[in-house]
Protein backbone atom coordinates (compact mmCIF):
# COMPACT_ATOMS: atom_id res chain seq x y z
CA UNK A 1 0.00 0.00 0.00
CA UNK A 2 1.03 3.99 -0.81
CA UNK A 3 1.34 4.66 3.01
CA UNK A 4 0.68 8.65 1.36
CA UNK A 5 -2.17 8.08 -0.37
CA UNK A 6 -4.44 5.48 1.27
CA UNK A 7 -4.73 3.32 -1.63
CA UNK A 8 -6.93 0.31 0.72
CA UNK A 9 -9.33 3.12 1.38
CA UNK A 10 -8.70 2.55 5.25
CA UNK A 11 -10.70 5.30 7.20
CA UNK A 12 -11.19 6.12 11.00
CA UNK A 13 -14.43 7.51 12.07
CA UNK A 14 -14.41 10.45 14.48
CA UNK A 15 -17.44 11.19 16.22
CA UNK A 16 -18.03 14.58 17.61
CA UNK A 17 -21.88 15.41 19.77
CA UNK A 18 -23.76 14.07 16.82
CA UNK A 19 -21.91 13.88 14.07
CA UNK A 20 -19.25 11.44 12.43
CA UNK A 21 -16.47 12.06 10.34
CA UNK A 22 -14.36 9.85 7.96
CA UNK A 23 -10.78 10.48 8.55
CA UNK A 24 -8.28 8.56 6.06
CA UNK A 25 -6.03 6.01 7.57
CA UNK A 26 -2.83 5.49 6.57
CA UNK A 27 -0.35 2.82 7.21
CA UNK A 28 3.69 3.03 6.95
CA UNK A 29 5.89 -0.07 6.30
CA UNK A 30 5.98 -0.72 10.48
CA UNK A 31 5.26 1.07 13.17
CA UNK A 32 1.16 2.71 14.11
CA UNK A 33 -0.83 3.46 11.61
CA UNK A 34 -1.88 7.47 11.30
CA UNK A 35 -4.94 9.30 10.59
CA UNK A 36 -5.30 12.09 8.29
CA UNK A 37 -6.74 15.08 10.35
CA UNK A 38 -5.89 17.84 7.53
CA UNK A 39 -9.18 18.59 7.10
CA UNK A 40 -11.22 18.32 10.27
CA UNK A 41 -10.74 22.02 10.84
CA UNK A 42 -12.85 22.51 7.51
CA UNK A 43 -15.30 19.51 8.26
CA UNK A 44 -15.63 19.82 11.96
CA UNK A 45 -14.71 23.58 12.95
CA UNK A 46 -12.30 22.14 15.30
CA UNK A 47 -8.10 21.61 15.81
CA UNK A 48 -6.39 18.78 18.03
CA UNK A 49 -4.43 19.49 20.53
CA UNK A 50 -1.18 17.60 21.20
CA UNK A 51 1.29 20.02 23.55
CA UNK A 52 4.32 18.91 22.68
CA UNK A 53 3.34 16.25 19.46
CA UNK A 54 4.04 13.67 20.87
CA UNK A 55 0.98 11.91 18.97
CA UNK A 56 1.27 13.88 16.21
CA UNK A 57 2.72 12.78 12.61
CA UNK A 58 4.35 15.61 11.28
CA UNK A 59 5.63 14.19 8.12
CA UNK A 60 6.13 10.92 6.04
CA UNK A 61 9.82 9.44 5.90
CA UNK A 62 11.77 6.84 5.22
CA UNK A 63 15.41 7.62 7.01
CA UNK A 64 14.87 5.84 10.04
CA UNK A 65 12.47 4.16 12.79
CA UNK A 66 12.38 3.91 16.36
CA UNK A 67 10.13 1.14 18.28
CA UNK A 68 10.55 2.23 21.89
CA UNK A 69 8.72 -0.29 23.30
CA UNK A 70 10.95 -3.12 21.91
CA UNK A 71 13.91 -0.79 22.04
CA UNK A 72 14.90 -0.84 18.01
CA UNK A 73 16.32 1.79 16.16
CA UNK A 74 16.93 1.35 12.51
CA UNK A 75 18.49 4.00 10.04
CA UNK A 76 17.26 3.03 6.41
CA UNK A 77 15.53 -0.53 7.63
CA UNK A 78 19.38 -1.25 9.27
CA UNK A 79 19.89 -1.94 12.62
CA UNK A 80 21.95 0.56 14.87
CA UNK A 81 23.90 -2.35 16.01
CA UNK A 82 24.96 -3.67 13.05
CA UNK A 83 26.30 -0.23 11.45
CA UNK A 84 28.03 0.57 14.57
CA UNK A 85 29.66 -2.72 14.60
CA UNK A 86 30.70 -3.11 11.06
CA UNK A 87 30.61 0.20 9.60
CA UNK A 88 31.99 4.01 9.64
CA UNK A 89 30.21 7.57 9.91
CA UNK A 90 30.76 8.14 6.47
CA UNK A 91 29.37 5.09 5.50
CA UNK A 92 26.30 6.06 7.57
CA UNK A 93 25.97 9.60 6.03
CA UNK A 94 26.33 7.97 2.42
CA UNK A 95 23.25 5.45 3.69
CA UNK A 96 21.47 8.49 5.38
CA UNK A 97 21.78 11.01 1.94
CA UNK A 98 20.89 8.03 -0.59
CA UNK A 99 19.17 5.55 1.14
CA UNK A 100 21.42 2.83 0.53
CA UNK A 101 25.12 1.28 1.58
CA UNK A 102 27.27 2.26 -0.72
CA UNK A 103 29.34 -0.18 -3.33
CA UNK A 104 33.61 0.33 -2.64
CA UNK A 105 33.17 2.82 -5.52
CA UNK A 106 30.72 5.08 -4.33
CA UNK A 107 31.89 4.85 -0.68
CA UNK A 108 35.26 5.83 -2.14
CA UNK A 109 34.09 8.44 -4.17
CA UNK A 110 32.10 9.52 -1.47
CA UNK A 111 34.99 9.74 1.05
CA UNK A 112 36.78 12.16 -1.27
CA UNK A 113 34.24 14.61 -2.05
CA UNK A 114 33.82 15.14 1.66
CA UNK A 115 37.38 15.57 2.54
CA UNK A 116 37.83 17.71 -0.39
CA UNK A 117 35.35 20.10 1.46
CA UNK A 118 36.90 19.98 4.87
CA UNK A 119 38.35 23.49 5.14
CA UNK A 120 36.60 26.09 5.55
CA UNK A 121 36.98 30.06 4.38
CA UNK A 122 40.32 31.76 6.03
CA UNK A 123 37.44 34.69 6.24
CA UNK A 124 35.90 32.41 8.63
CA UNK A 125 38.68 32.26 10.99
CA UNK A 126 38.34 36.45 12.02
CA UNK A 127 34.27 35.41 13.04
CA UNK A 128 36.20 33.05 15.95
CA UNK A 129 37.70 36.67 17.13
CA UNK A 130 34.48 38.21 17.81
CA UNK A 131 33.47 35.88 20.83
CA UNK A 132 34.66 36.31 23.85
CA UNK A 133 37.12 33.70 24.84
CA UNK A 134 34.92 31.97 27.57
CA UNK A 135 32.16 31.82 24.99
CA UNK A 136 30.30 28.61 24.94
CA UNK A 137 31.29 26.68 21.98
CA UNK A 138 27.85 26.11 21.08
CA UNK A 139 27.14 29.72 21.01
CA UNK A 140 30.19 29.78 18.20
CA UNK A 141 28.67 27.09 16.23
CA UNK A 142 25.05 28.49 15.78
CA UNK A 143 26.88 31.76 14.80
CA UNK A 144 29.42 30.32 12.68
CA UNK A 145 27.28 27.85 11.07
CA UNK A 146 24.94 30.45 10.35
CA UNK A 147 27.56 32.72 8.58
CA UNK A 148 28.44 29.80 6.18
CA UNK A 149 25.17 31.03 4.03
CA UNK A 150 27.29 34.25 3.79
CA UNK A 151 30.18 32.47 2.24
CA UNK A 152 28.63 29.77 -0.15
CA UNK A 153 26.10 31.43 -2.35
CA UNK A 154 26.45 28.62 -4.94
CA UNK A 155 24.72 26.05 -3.11
CA UNK A 156 22.24 28.35 -1.26
CA UNK A 157 19.27 27.66 -4.50
CA UNK A 158 17.19 25.04 -2.65
CA UNK A 159 15.20 24.36 -5.76
CA UNK A 160 18.17 23.18 -7.45
CA UNK A 161 18.96 19.04 -6.75
CA UNK A 162 22.86 19.57 -7.66
CA UNK A 163 22.64 23.08 -5.22
CA UNK A 164 21.11 20.81 -2.47
CA UNK A 165 23.52 17.84 -2.94
CA UNK A 166 26.75 20.53 -2.98
CA UNK A 167 25.64 22.09 0.51
CA UNK A 168 24.96 18.55 1.92
CA UNK A 169 28.40 17.92 1.36
CA UNK A 170 29.74 21.34 2.36
CA UNK A 171 28.31 20.93 6.09
CA UNK A 172 28.98 17.46 6.42
CA UNK A 173 32.42 18.33 5.88
CA UNK A 174 33.30 21.46 6.99
CA UNK A 175 31.61 20.92 10.94
CA UNK A 176 34.34 18.89 12.67
CA UNK A 177 36.69 22.00 11.17
CA UNK A 178 33.89 24.32 12.36
CA UNK A 179 33.72 22.50 15.77
CA UNK A 180 37.43 21.79 16.49
CA UNK A 181 38.13 24.96 16.04
CA UNK A 182 35.46 26.76 18.21
CA UNK A 183 37.17 24.10 20.98
CA UNK A 184 40.80 25.55 20.45
CA UNK A 185 39.27 28.73 20.17
CA UNK A 186 38.17 28.44 23.93
CA UNK A 187 41.29 27.02 25.15
CA UNK A 188 43.48 29.45 23.68
CA UNK A 189 44.89 27.36 21.24
CA UNK A 190 45.81 27.63 17.38
CA UNK A 191 43.51 26.71 15.02
CA UNK A 192 44.80 23.15 13.23
CA UNK A 193 44.15 22.49 9.55
CA UNK A 194 42.53 19.60 8.13
CA UNK A 195 44.50 16.94 6.93
CA UNK A 196 43.24 14.93 3.85
CA UNK A 197 44.91 11.73 4.26
CA UNK A 198 43.09 11.40 8.00
CA UNK A 199 39.82 9.04 8.09
CA UNK A 200 36.98 11.94 9.52
CA UNK A 201 37.42 10.96 13.25
CA UNK A 202 40.66 11.49 12.93
CA UNK A 203 41.10 14.53 11.31
CA UNK A 204 38.57 15.52 13.50
CA UNK A 205 40.86 14.31 16.96
CA UNK A 206 43.96 15.71 15.37
CA UNK A 207 41.77 19.21 14.51
CA UNK A 208 40.95 19.18 18.02
CA UNK A 209 44.02 18.17 19.89
CA UNK A 210 46.95 18.20 17.83
CA UNK A 211 49.19 21.60 17.74
CA UNK A 212 51.32 23.21 15.32
CA UNK A 213 54.78 22.19 16.95
CA UNK A 214 54.63 18.84 16.86
CA UNK A 215 52.94 16.15 15.16
CA UNK A 216 49.93 14.12 16.19
CA UNK A 217 49.55 10.10 16.37
CA UNK A 218 46.18 9.49 16.07
CA UNK A 219 45.07 6.37 18.16
CA UNK A 220 43.16 4.00 16.42
CA UNK A 221 41.15 3.07 19.46
CA UNK A 222 39.87 6.60 20.07
CA UNK A 223 39.00 6.80 16.56
CA UNK A 224 37.30 3.92 16.35
CA UNK A 225 35.41 5.28 19.28
CA UNK A 226 34.99 8.59 17.92
CA UNK A 227 33.85 7.50 14.47
CA UNK A 228 31.21 4.56 16.37
CA UNK A 229 29.63 8.13 19.27
CA UNK A 230 29.23 9.89 15.90
CA UNK A 231 27.17 7.16 14.86
CA UNK A 232 25.00 6.57 17.16
CA UNK A 233 24.34 10.59 17.33
CA UNK A 234 23.87 10.56 13.57
CA UNK A 235 19.86 10.57 13.57
CA UNK A 236 17.02 9.88 15.95
CA UNK A 237 13.77 10.89 13.64
CA UNK A 238 11.41 13.12 14.41
CA UNK A 239 13.54 14.50 17.62
CA UNK A 240 13.47 18.42 18.79
CA UNK A 241 16.31 19.69 16.67
CA UNK A 242 15.19 17.46 13.72
CA UNK A 243 11.89 19.08 14.00
CA UNK A 244 13.25 22.63 14.01
CA UNK A 245 15.46 21.83 10.85
CA UNK A 246 12.43 21.09 9.26
CA UNK A 247 9.99 23.57 10.41
CA UNK A 248 12.25 26.19 9.77
CA UNK A 249 13.36 24.79 5.90
CA UNK A 250 9.62 24.56 5.01
CA UNK A 251 9.96 28.63 5.35
CA UNK A 252 12.41 27.62 1.99
CA UNK A 253 15.72 29.12 4.34
CA UNK A 254 18.79 28.31 3.11
CA UNK A 255 20.40 24.87 4.46
CA UNK A 256 23.07 26.79 6.25
CA UNK A 257 19.98 29.00 8.09
CA UNK A 258 18.07 25.50 9.13
CA UNK A 259 21.13 23.57 10.32
CA UNK A 260 22.08 27.05 12.51
CA UNK A 261 18.34 26.17 13.73
CA UNK A 262 19.16 23.10 14.48
CA UNK A 263 21.70 23.63 16.78
CA UNK A 264 20.27 26.47 18.84
CA UNK A 265 17.70 23.85 19.38
CA UNK A 266 20.36 21.42 20.43
CA UNK A 267 22.04 23.08 23.16
CA UNK A 268 19.00 22.62 25.29
CA UNK A 269 19.64 20.98 28.52
CA UNK A 270 16.92 18.54 27.44
CA UNK A 271 17.88 17.60 24.70
CA UNK A 272 21.45 18.33 23.58
CA UNK A 273 22.61 18.66 26.91
CA UNK A 274 21.53 15.57 28.65
CA UNK A 275 25.06 13.94 28.24
CA UNK A 276 26.60 17.19 30.36
CA UNK A 277 23.46 16.82 32.75
CA UNK A 278 24.22 13.11 33.35
CA UNK A 279 27.90 13.81 34.14
CA UNK A 280 27.34 16.20 36.53
CA UNK A 281 25.02 14.04 38.19
CA UNK A 282 27.91 11.24 38.34
CA UNK A 283 29.82 13.49 39.98
CA UNK A 284 27.58 14.54 42.48
CA UNK A 285 27.01 11.05 43.36
CA UNK A 286 30.82 10.69 43.50
CA UNK A 287 31.20 7.23 45.37
CA UNK A 288 29.60 3.77 44.79
CA UNK A 289 28.38 3.74 48.53
CA UNK A 290 26.97 7.16 48.16
CA UNK A 291 24.43 5.55 45.32
CA UNK A 292 21.45 4.20 47.92
CA UNK A 293 21.34 7.74 49.20
CA UNK A 294 20.44 9.22 45.85
CA UNK A 295 18.39 6.71 44.31
CA UNK A 296 16.09 6.81 47.60
CA UNK A 297 16.56 11.11 46.82
CA UNK A 298 15.11 10.17 43.74
CA UNK A 299 12.09 7.89 44.31
CA UNK A 300 11.07 11.06 46.85
CA UNK A 301 8.82 13.45 44.79
CA UNK A 302 9.60 15.67 47.35
CA UNK A 303 13.15 16.07 46.53
CA UNK A 304 14.39 18.04 43.86
CA UNK A 305 16.95 15.60 42.54
CA UNK A 306 16.52 13.43 39.33
CA UNK A 307 18.44 10.67 38.02
CA UNK A 308 19.77 11.99 34.85
CA UNK A 309 21.11 9.67 32.05
CA UNK A 310 18.00 7.38 32.55
CA UNK A 311 14.63 6.85 30.67
CA UNK A 312 13.52 8.30 27.38
CA UNK A 313 11.12 10.76 25.32
CA UNK A 314 10.82 7.44 23.15
CA UNK A 315 12.20 4.38 24.26
CA UNK A 316 9.97 2.01 26.90
CA UNK A 317 12.85 -0.15 27.13
CA UNK A 318 16.40 -0.32 27.12
CA UNK A 319 18.27 2.50 24.78
CA UNK A 320 20.01 0.26 22.34
CA UNK A 321 22.45 2.99 21.60
CA UNK A 322 23.36 2.98 25.59
CA UNK A 323 24.04 -1.15 25.22
CA UNK A 324 27.10 0.06 22.29
CA UNK A 325 28.28 3.13 24.16
CA UNK A 326 28.78 1.39 27.27
CA UNK A 327 30.88 -1.17 25.67
CA UNK A 328 32.59 1.66 23.96
CA UNK A 329 33.57 3.41 27.16
CA UNK A 330 35.40 0.14 28.20
CA UNK A 331 37.70 0.13 25.67
CA UNK A 332 38.10 3.93 25.83
CA UNK A 333 39.06 3.77 29.38
CA UNK A 334 41.18 0.74 29.07
CA UNK A 335 42.98 2.39 26.39
CA UNK A 336 43.27 5.62 28.22
CA UNK A 337 44.20 4.04 31.23
CA UNK A 338 41.84 6.51 33.30
CA UNK A 339 41.10 5.35 36.58
CA UNK A 340 37.37 7.01 36.69
CA UNK A 341 35.57 6.62 39.74
CA UNK A 342 32.40 8.10 37.80
CA UNK A 343 32.76 5.30 35.30
CA UNK A 344 32.11 2.27 38.73
CA UNK A 345 29.64 4.61 39.87
CA UNK A 346 28.06 4.46 36.33
CA UNK A 347 27.74 0.75 36.36
CA UNK A 348 26.49 0.04 39.94
CA UNK A 349 23.86 2.34 39.53
CA UNK A 350 22.83 0.83 36.31
CA UNK A 351 22.85 -2.42 38.06
CA UNK A 352 20.72 -0.91 40.72
CA UNK A 353 18.26 0.93 38.45
CA UNK A 354 18.09 -2.54 36.23
CA UNK A 355 16.75 -4.79 39.23
CA UNK A 356 15.04 -2.13 40.83
CA UNK A 357 10.97 -2.31 40.90
CA UNK A 358 10.89 1.47 41.17
CA UNK A 359 12.93 1.85 37.77
CA UNK A 360 11.47 -1.24 35.92
CA UNK A 361 7.48 0.00 36.81
CA UNK A 362 8.63 3.61 35.75
CA UNK A 363 10.96 1.60 32.29
CA UNK A 364 13.45 4.25 33.04
CA UNK A 365 16.19 2.51 31.56
CA UNK A 366 19.88 4.10 30.75
CA UNK A 367 20.03 5.76 27.77
CA UNK A 368 23.05 6.95 25.40
CA UNK A 369 23.72 10.21 27.52
CA UNK A 370 24.40 7.87 30.67
CA UNK A 371 27.88 6.76 29.13
CA UNK A 372 28.57 8.98 26.46
CA UNK A 373 29.32 11.75 28.95
CA UNK A 374 31.79 9.53 30.89
CA UNK A 375 33.39 8.58 26.93
CA UNK A 376 34.04 11.72 26.02
CA UNK A 377 35.32 13.03 29.69
CA UNK A 378 38.15 9.96 29.03
CA UNK A 379 39.13 11.04 25.44
CA UNK A 380 40.28 14.85 26.99
CA UNK A 381 36.98 16.64 26.18
CA UNK A 382 35.40 19.34 28.39
CA UNK A 383 31.75 19.37 29.21
CA UNK A 384 31.18 22.02 27.04
CA UNK A 385 32.01 20.16 24.36
CA UNK A 386 29.52 17.40 24.28
CA UNK A 387 26.63 19.15 22.98
CA UNK A 388 29.30 20.26 19.85
CA UNK A 389 29.76 16.62 18.88
CA UNK A 390 26.20 15.82 19.42
CA UNK A 391 25.99 18.73 16.75
CA UNK A 392 28.56 17.54 14.78
CA UNK A 393 27.36 13.66 14.01
CA UNK A 394 23.76 14.68 14.37
CA UNK A 395 24.53 17.31 11.27
CA UNK A 396 24.04 14.64 8.37
CA UNK A 397 20.58 13.44 9.79
CA UNK A 398 19.58 16.81 9.64
CA UNK A 399 20.32 17.32 6.13
CA UNK A 400 19.15 13.88 5.48
CA UNK A 401 15.82 15.06 6.91
CA UNK A 402 16.03 18.70 5.50
CA UNK A 403 16.64 17.22 1.58
CA UNK A 404 13.52 15.12 2.06
CA UNK A 405 11.41 16.83 3.27
CA UNK A 406 12.40 19.79 0.55
CA UNK A 407 11.79 16.80 -1.92
CA UNK A 408 8.81 15.85 -1.01
CA UNK A 409 5.84 17.59 -3.00
CA UNK A 410 2.90 17.51 -0.29
CA UNK A 411 4.75 19.01 2.54
CA UNK A 412 3.81 23.09 3.20
CA UNK A 413 4.70 25.96 5.38
CA UNK A 414 4.75 24.79 8.86
CA UNK A 415 1.85 26.65 10.59
CA UNK A 416 0.87 24.64 14.07
CA UNK A 417 -2.66 25.46 15.56
CA UNK A 418 -3.12 26.55 19.08
CA UNK A 419 -5.77 26.56 22.33
CA UNK A 420 -6.21 30.54 22.78
CA UNK A 421 -7.10 30.99 26.72
CA UNK A 422 -5.97 34.82 26.12
CA UNK A 423 -8.58 37.93 26.54
CA UNK A 424 -11.00 38.30 24.16
CA UNK A 425 -12.29 41.64 21.76
CA UNK A 426 -11.72 44.63 23.96
CA UNK A 427 -11.56 48.18 22.43
CA UNK A 428 -8.41 50.49 23.05
CA UNK A 429 -8.34 52.72 26.28
CA UNK A 430 -6.70 56.24 26.08
CA UNK A 431 -3.96 56.53 28.88
CA UNK A 432 -5.70 59.41 30.57
CA UNK A 433 -8.71 57.17 31.03
CA UNK A 434 -7.15 54.17 32.33
CA UNK A 435 -7.21 53.38 36.34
Amino acid sequence: MDAKTGTDGKTGTLKIGNKNYELPQYEGTVGPDVVDISRLYDEAGLFTYDPGFTSTASCESKITFIDGDEGILLYRGYPIEQLAEHGDFLETCYLLLYGELPTVAEKLDFDRTVTRHTMIHEQMARFYQGFRRDAHPMAVMVGCVGALSSFYHDSADIGDPRQRMIASFRLIAKMPTIAAMAYKYTIGQPFMYPKNDLAYASNFLRMCFGVPCEDYEVNPVLARAMDRIFILHADHEQNASTSTVRLAGSSAANPFACIAAGIACLWGPAHGGANEAALKMLVEIGKPERIPEYVRRAKDKNDPFRLMGFGHRVYRNYDPRAKIMQTTCHKVLAETGAKDDLFEVALELERIALHDEYFIEKQLYPNIDFYSGITLKAMGFPTTMFTVLFALARTVGWIAQWKEMIEDPSQKIGRPRQLYTGATYRDYIPIDRRM
